[in-house]
């Protein structure tokens, strides 16, 4: 029996398939964009995301035979992304993406409504999904008079697979209209949001089984009885992939975003910390994590306008511990979740001088993500969490600088994957596995460690004043903006 594991990307499709053991069999990669009609909005067709699936799938099945034995799918996408759907299951209009900043007025309007931080354990953020139905409501009413749907987008492919309308409790926590501790919808939340729950796709755990794949999808890729899992939100998934599942489990992610996550055994919701508080992808427990927008995004600015690549920028470093640079970045470049809650917050170098160097604002860059998510791990130790070494995961921990400076402003061990797949689509493959009966317990493992990045001790303490003189900034760049 084979298994498989979908990542649907911000930028890209990316499909897993495994053997029974979890061991990687092959993997195939397809790319779509990302539409910004408009300054803060961003867009995604949908169709493009099944244009991907259909060319990941037309590949996978040509260059590797154990496709046929596929059983199990499961799929991880990125989160609060709002599908609309009319009555016959038809898209409606492009998908309000994760990072698309419109909604910001209805997320200040539905987080100061009487119960719903209680109920949803969260901030609304304008990201999340139900804000964007509330823009959709006031900009497109003709839109919202159509909509008999609304779907995440990995509970649309879902539906593309299945044929009914489903999702996971991982994702659905990121809408604002989810009760995360009773992991259901809720009719208040809902209500306020003026949304019925007949719009709502129906809720599975993400390793449980949602639906068998559509008979002529199972014809037209040459396999029969496949179970689709549930699946996940993209971060759960990812935790899946690592094992991050129980308390005192976590990772660190360096992404276009910075994600610093951590399992949690109940449900502990802090939403004054900025923190998400969300159902993770099998029963019974819950994740926490903080988020800042621009992680390797805030690098691969300074990249592009000074005409050179994140490697090269990163190269100059060396790979040697340096003390704080004299420059001080705020990677505010798309505002900020965790800890600000600011959407209108932007980017800002301070310290520069006639004697800067291209090697000091790529020092200052990496420090000020370090700081950030050194922000979302000080909420984290707020509620409880004990994280006394982090996985590390991400595009950005090709850089050996930059991980020896995150394990110093953290604190904190950062242990390194082995080679091989250990991230969302492994886990959402993971979660195909759970659906058709495999043991939790047996396939939610921790990947083998290559490496242990301890933190530099002598240098600890002259990050913790740079930290502190990074937090004093802030205030003084929003009053200035």
């Amino acid at each position: 029996m084979t298994y498989l594991g979908i990542d649907l990307g911000t930028s890209g499709l990316r499909a897993l398939l495994v053997a029974a053991d979890g061991q990687m069999i092959g993997a195939a990669e397809h790319h779509y964009e990302v539409a910004h009609p408009h300054s803060g909005w961003s867009e995604q067709n949908p169709a493009d995301w099944i244009a991907a699936l259909d060319a990941a799938m037309d590949e996978l099945r040509s260059t590797h035979p154990e496709f046929a034995a596929l059983k199990g799918i499961g799929v991880a996408g990125h989160m609060h992304g709002a599908t609309l759907l009319d009555d016959a299951g038809s898209v409606l209009r492009p998908c309000i993406l994760w990072n698309d900043t419109r909604a910001s007025a209805e997320a200040a309007r539905l987080d100061g409504t009487d119960k719903v931080r209680a109920l949803s354990g969260n901030i609304v953020f304008p990201g999340f999904t139900a804000p964007k139905l509330d823009w959709v409501r006031t900009h497109e009413p003709e839109v919202f008079a159509k909509t008999a749907r609304v779907l995440l987008p990995a509970a649309y492919l879902n539906y593309y697979l299945t044929g009914d309308y489903v999702a996971d409790m991982s994702d659905s926590a990121g809408t604002a209209w989810l009760d995360v501790g009773k992991r259901d919808w809720s009719d208040h939340l809902l209500e306020v949001g003026h949304m019925r729950r007949d719009q709502m796709p129906r809720l599975v755990e993400g390793s449980q089984a949602a639906g068998l794949l559509r008979g002529d999808l199972a014809a037209k890729w040459g396999v029969s009885d496949v179970t689709i899992a549930g699946g996940a939100g993209d971060n759960a998934a990812a935790a899946c992939g690592i094992g991050a599942m129980d308390e005192g489990q976590g990772f660190v992610s360096l992404g276009t975003s910075g994600v610093v996550l951590a399992a949690r055994d109940g449900y502990r919701p802090a939403p004054e910390t900025a923190l998400h508080t969300f159902c993770h992808a099998v029963p019974d427990r819950w994740y926490q994590m903080g988020v800042m927008l621009s992680a390797t995004d805030s690098l691969n600015w300074l990249a592009r306008i000074t005409g050179t690549s994140p490697k090269e920028l990163t190269a100059g470093l060396g790979e040697e511990q340096q003390k704080p640079g004299s420059v001080c970045f705020l990677p505010y470049l798309s505002g900020e979740r965790t800890p600000h809650n600011d959407a209108e917050i932007r980017g800002s170098f301070t310290g520069l001088s006639a004697g800067t160097t291209r090697d000091d604002m790529t020092r200052a860059v990496l420090e000020g993500v370090a700081f950030g998510l050194r922000d979302s791990f000080e909420a984290l130790k707020s509620t409880g969490a004990n994280l006394e070494q982090l996985i590390a995961i991400g595009g950005g921990t090709g850089s050996r600088y930059w991980l020896h400076l995150i394990a110093t402003v953290l604190g904190v061990p950062l242990a390194l994957p082995a080679g091989g797949e250990f991230g969302a689509a492994l886990g959402a493959a993971r979660l195909g596995m759970g659906a058709t009966g495999a043991s939790l317990e047996q396939i939610m493992a921790t990947p083998e460690i290559s490496e242990i990045i301890e933190p530099d001790r002598a240098l600890q303490a002259e990050y913790d004043a740079a930290y502190e003189k990074f937090r004093a900034a802030y205030p003084v760049i929003k009053k200035a903006q």
